[in-house]
């Protein structure tokens, strides 16, 4: 199970990594494209709010089987989740931001 804090966690040692970058979007794409389940973390409310930016099928397998699958997975912090939309659909492959 997830808890923010690692997700936190997570998130600020992606946003090292892009930031030390030369290509910045170079290294979120790869980022997203290393782990199987990456969700975007953002502040919502007097909370944090989640988006699944990849692997939202794999998060509801686990849900629905109940069990611990075991899976990669990272953070990565935005602002709102209009930055966390944009963001799913900026990475997701060519076929799917054609069909949309």
């Amino acid at each position: 199970m997830l808890d923010f804090h690692e997700l936190r966690e997570l998130a600020a040692d992606v946003r090292i990594f892009v930031d030390v970058a030369e290509d910045k979007a170079a290294a979120l794409r790869a980022v997203i494209a290393a782990y199987d389940v990456v969700l975007a973390i953002f502040p919502a409310g007097d909370g944090m709010g989640l988006h699944v930016i990849k692997g939202k099928e794999i998060l509801e397998g686990i849900a629905a089987a109940r069990t611990h699958a075991m899976h990669s997975h990272t953070a990565i912090a935005v602002p709102d989740l209009a930055h966390a939309e944009a963001l799913k659909f900026l990475t997701a492959p060519a076929e799917h931001r054609i069909a949309a």
